[in-house]
C-alpha cells in the first residue's frame, strides 16, 4: 500500500473536510480528492461517507484509521533515522516547469523537501515557456510534450483536465451557455497565438469559435485574473481553479481538454544523489 495515500486519509479523517486536510498538507484539496480515490480502489472498500459536516468514516474506514496510525508513529521512526543519515546530501538542483503547474503543483512540494533537506538549495523556474535542457537552464524539466530523443531519462507525471471558467458577474452579463452552440456567442481570454510555446496549448479550436477574444497573454497567471475581472470565458486548468470561489464551471459535462505533464532528466544525472531525491519526491507526489 501506499504511505502518501495514509497520510491523505488520516489528513482527512482528522478534520472532516477537503479544504481543511489540505490546507493542513500544504496541497490543493483536489489532490487530496485524488488521493482518498486511489487509496479506495486499491483497497476495494469505500471509506468515508459525505454528508452535510463533511466526511464521516464508514466502518472500514474506522478499522484503516487505527491501523495508519500504527503505520504512521513507525514510518515517522523511520524517516527520523533516514533524515540524519541523508543530511550530508548537499548542492543545488534546479527545476524548470511551467507556470501554472510550477506553481501550484510543483512548488508546495519542493517547499516541503527543503524543509526536510536543508543543505539541498532548490531553483525553482515556473515559466510561461519549455526550459531548454541542452543549454542547461534546469537539471530537471516538466513539459507538455514527450521528448522524441535525446540522452534524457523521461517519464509521464500524469494527465491533467482543463475545463472552461467564467466569474458570475460575466456570466450574469452575457448571454446564457446552456448548451456547446451557445459558446460562439461568448467572448473569450486565451493564449497568444503566434507565441503559444506548445502545440499542446493551442485548444480553443477544438472547442469552439468564438465571436470575440477579449483578452490574449503568454501567462495562465494573467489569464486566471482575467477570467477573475470579468473579462471573458477562459480555458483554465482545474488544478489552479479548484480552490478559487470567484470562478464558476461552464458546461462541466460536455467541456473537458486533456493533457499531460512529462519530466526529463539527463542520463547522466542519474548518478547524482541529490537530482534523484528531487526526481523521485516529483514523481511520487505529483504523479496523483
Amino acid at each position: 500500500m501506499n504511505w502518501d495515500h495514509l497520510q491523505y486519509f488520516l489528513a482527512l479523517a482528522k478534520d472532516g473536510r477537503l479544504v481543511v486536510a489540505a490546507r493542513s498538507l500544504g496541497v490543493n484539496h483536489t489532490t487530496v480528492s485524488r488521493r482518498i480515490q486511489a487509496l479506495e480502489r486499491e483497497m476495494g472498500v469505500q471509506l468515508f461517507i459525505r454528508n452535510n459536516l463533511g466526511f464521516e468514516l464508514t466502518e472500514a474506514g474506522v478499522q484503516l484509521q487505527d491501523i495508519a496510525h500504527k503505520v504512521e508513529r513507525q514510518i515517522h521512526g523511520i524517516n527520523k533515522n533516514n533524515y540524519a543519515e541523508n543530511t550530508e546530501v548537499t548542492g543545488t538542483v534546479r527545476v524548470g516547469a511551467t507556470e501554472g503547474f510550477g506553481t501550484y503543483v510543483i512548488g508546495p512540494i519542493l517547499h516541503r523537501l527543503s524543509k526536510r533537506y536543508t543543505r539541498i538549495s532548490i531553483d525553482l523556474l515556473s515559466l510561461p515557456r519549455i526550459v531548454n535542457l541542452s543549454r542547461r537552464e534546469a537539471d530537471i524539466a516538466i513539459t507538455l510534450q514527450r521528448p522524441t530523443r535525446g540522452p534524457y531519462i523521461v517519464t509521464k507525471l500524469r494527465d491533467y483536465e482543463l475545463k472552461l471558467y467564467a466569474s458570475k458577474e460575466y456570466l450574469e452579463s452575457n448571454p446564457e451557455i446552456t448548451t456547446r452552440s451557445d459558446l460562439d456567442k461568448q467572448t473569450f481570454i486565451s493564449y497568444v497565438d503566434d507565441l503559444l510555446f506548445s502545440k499542446e496549448l493551442s485548444y480553443l479550436d477544438e472547442i469552439c469559435k468564438p465571436k470575440q477574444i477579449s483578452f490574449r497573454s503568454t501567462s495562465i497567471q494573467s489569464q486566471l485574473q482575467a477570467a477573475r475581472s470579468g473579462l471573458g470565458v477562459a480555458i483554465l486548468p482545474s488544478f489552479m481553479v479548484a480552490p478559487d470561489s470567484s470562478l464558476q464551471l461552464v458546461l462541466p459535462k460536455e467541456i473537458e481538454v486533456i493533457r499531460s505533464f512529462w519530466m526529463i532528466m539527463p542520463n547522466e544525472y542519474k548518478k547524482i544523489e541529490r537530482m534523484n531525491l528531487v526526481w523521485d519526491c516529483i514523481k511520487r507526489e505529483a504523479s496523483i
